[in-house]
């Protein structure tokens, strides 16, 4: 599972740049009427090495976005298509947000620094480019509790309240606005091939492709794959094997991202982008986040389809530079590989030693059917049989054979697990949409972190408030 990398000193660099002209378009950032700090990601910063900010430097940067030393001079609103909710669209890209910055952690891995809500760009289209605090709570609520449970998540870096009154027809209006800086391991998703191959870009596509696997580099395809030592090929391999097992952590974390179109699948396999996302009440395969998914095409159980339904148009973007041969054998791995990855997640999760891939999926398959017939809410489920106690009839017996692991962090026998359920997150935008009270965020985020702690995924200093 992901661990927090060590801190870092601030190490500038922009690969972008070497693609950026076919690839973004330089834009300016809106001009807020104020620039209020009310979040920021110290433990992140720490390790970018940008934690010595002082609260108006960081403003500078993350509410006005003047340039960080030695980085992009503009910001770039990257240019992609994308099938949405199934339909084809070329009329997308950055409508909302930018690059603003790239930098390398302490162990040479690239990230990004990007925003969303920081004004119009060539691709909004009609929308004006912002984002609304409630969103912003939302985002940070998602980002702390998927990282806590081992998920590849962005990171939810800096929130700033920005002063306008925004009008949105799905909540109530008019609501307060904000901009949010989410660090991430890469800005590149699907669609960025798609739109390569829809203008049948090909030098583009190959410049993508070793962009790709030069700033996002991973293990070769397995010694009996086709084609194995074609960039295309091994970028295939990468994005199915990634993709693979974000799937299983969402469906071992109970987690229904909601949207999950081809424009929101990122390179790296990193979950991002949280708009209607919810976490499971109870173990529904057919529980669905967004209010307009009206087919329930990304309920929580069709999510695994849904990201190997997108890893086929990754490889049918990549027919413009590589035969079809070798993108398919990579495309037949998802379904091993996501199985593989839940029972590893799931005996994880439940602080057992795996006992092999036939074992653990027998106990998965109990222990879902438990969730299912009694109702129990996943994130006490798993926190009730940690280290693989009180299970009854079936799923006790299998319990029992298991070894515990990892289990004596205080919090393990506290009784009190946490989980995010929508209740608990309407509770808390209440605080601060009625009272301005912030405090029941920087709670929960600390409760958060500390959970995380406990599954040994991050440490957990405290969240900076202002």
């Amino acid at each position: 599972m992901p661990n927090l990398p060590a801190p870092s000193e601030y190490r500038p660099d922009t690969p972008i740049l070497g693609v950026a002209d076919w690839l973004a378009d330089p834009v300016q950032p809106a001009d807020f009427p104020e620039t209020r700090l009310r979040f920021r990601n110290d433990r992140w910063a720490e390790a970018v090495g940008l934690a010595d900010l002082t609260d108006e430097e960081w403003l500078s940067h993350f509410g006005r976005f003047e340039p960080l030393e030695g980085n992009l001079l503009h910001p770039l609103a990257l240019r992609y298509h994308g099938h949405q909710f199934r339909v084809y669209n070329p009329e997308i890209g950055d409508g909302r947000g930018f690059l603003f910055a790239q930098l390398r952690d302490c162990e040479g891995r690239l990230l990004d620094l990007g925003t969303k809500g920081s004004g119009q760009t060539p691709w909004s289209r009609a929308g004006d480019g912002r984002l609304t605090l409630k969103g912003g709570v939302r985002e940070i609520l998602a980002t702390e509790m998927l990282e806590a449970l081992g998920v590849n998540t962005s990171k939810t870096f800096s929130i700033v309240e920005t002063g306008e009154e925004l009008v949105r027809g799905d909540e109530p209006s008019p609501t307060r606005s904000a901009v949010m800086t989410r660090l991430s391991h890469g800005h590149i998703r699907i669609g960025s091939f798609q739109r390569l191959l829809a203008l049948e870009e090909k030098a583009h596509m190959e410049q993508l492709v070793d962009y790709c696997l030069t700033q996002f580099p991973g293990p070769p395809p397995p010694e009996d794959a086709p084609g194995r030592n074609e960039p295309a090929v091994k970028l295939m391999h990468l994005v199915v094997e990634r993709l693979a097992d974000l799937a299983a952590s969402w469906m071992v974390a109970g987690f229904v991202h909601g949207v999950l179109n081809t424009d929101n699948m990122n390179i790296t396999g990193e979950s991002f982008d949280y708009g209607p996302w919810r976490f499971l009440p109870r173990w529904e395969p057919g529980f669905t986040a967004a209010y307009f998914d009206h087919a329930g095409l990304y309920a929580f159980g069709r999510q695994p389809e849904a990201l190997h339904w997108n890893c086929g148009q990754f490889a049918i973007a990549l027919r413009l530079i590589a035969d079809a041969r070798p993108l398919i054998a990579a495309m037949e791995r998802f379904g091993s590989l996501y199985m593989e990855a839940v029972a590893r997640r799931w005996c994880w999760r439940l602080g057992i030693e795996s006992k092999g891939l036939e074992g653990d999926s027998k106990l998965v398959g109990a222990c879902e059917a438990s969730m299912a017939e009694s109702g129990e809410q996943p994130d006490a489920f798993f926190y009730r049989h940690r280290g693989g106690k009180d299970g009854d009839d079936e799923l006790g017996d299998l319990l029992s054979t298991y070894r515990a692991v990892g289990g004596s962090h205080p919090y393990w026998s506290e009784g009190n697990p946490e989980s995010l359920v929508i209740d608990e997150v309407e509770e808390i935008w209440s605080a601060i949409d009625e009272r301005d009270d912030w405090q029941p965020l920087y709670d929960k985020v600390e409760r958060l972190r500390r959970m995380g702690e406990a599954h040994g995924v991050a440490p957990a200093p405290a969240a900076h408030s202002a």
